[in-house]
């Protein structure tokens, strides 16, 4: 008797495929961001991006400046200035911010230039694993990365990575570089105000100065010191 082995249609054998690929994406990606949640990073994707581009460029001299360095080792009033100037719901939202999204789309609906609502969280899942740029995919990727960080990692891993792989100047990475390349000191002994310039700068890292600041600068970094005196100082970020 011969038996006729019956295949599947194409279709499923398509979907089986694609469902596998996708449990394999999941299963990678979580396992990175869980290992990051007790290994500094040693680069980043915007790291790696914007050294490409000086390579594309023949930039000769360029070079990264980055140097993780530890909370602990990090004046109380970087973190709490970054927060104020950046994403005052941080502590409590789940990495969206939903009201932030909506005015900003209101705002575009109205004719307005449609501005960023992004939260830390969402900057952290994009500086580390993403490239830059507006597109639906990379958006998307942004926000998969960032519901894992918040599911994986604790809120004050959240900043502490964002702290140390955030832009604050050309090839300036983290609170440790920017602190030696602008103020020539370290990140602990960094005060309230130069902390404020660091957040001042963040919008346009490449073009805005935190160690030469414009009157921009200077009235975000006011702004941003008067921001933390409401939130009640470093007290109100997560322990």
């Amino acid at each position: 008797m011969i038996f006729s082995v019956r295949r599947r249609p194409l279709w499923r054998r398509i979907l089986r495929a694609c469902v596998l690929m996708m449990l394999a994406f999941v299963a990678l990606t979580w396992l990175f961001v869980l290992l990051l949640r007790f290994v500094p990073p040693s680069t980043s994707a915007f790291m790696l991006e914007r050294r490409w581009q000086a390579l594309r460029l023949g930039e000769k001299d360029f070079s990264i400046k980055y140097h993780w360095i530890p909370w602990e080792k990090v004046s109380s009033d970087l973190p709490i200035a970054l927060v104020a100037g950046e994403d005052q719901k941080f502590p409590n939202h789940h990495g969206f911010d939903v009201q932030a999204i909506q005015e900003a789309l209101d705002e575009a609906d109205d004719g307005e230039r449609l501005r960023g609502a992004s939260t830390i969280s969402q900057q952290t899942a994009k500086n580390l694993f993403l490239w830059g740029g507006r597109s639906f995919v990379r958006k998307g990727l942004e926000a998969y990365f960032t519901v894992l960080l918040e599911l994986t990692w604790p809120k004050r891993r959240i900043l502490e990575v964002y702290l140390n792989t955030a832009e604050f100047g050309d090839g300036i990475y983290g609170a440790d570089a920017a602190a030696r390349e602008f103020f020539h000191k370290t990140p602990a002994q960094l005060t309230a105000h130069e902390a404020a310039l660091l957040a001042a700068v963040l919008p346009n890292p490449k073009r805005l100065r935190a160690d030469r600041p414009s009157a921009y600068v200077q009235h975000h970094a006011e702004w941003v010191e008067r921001q933390v005196r409401q939130l009640g100082g470093a007290s109100y970020l997560p322990r």
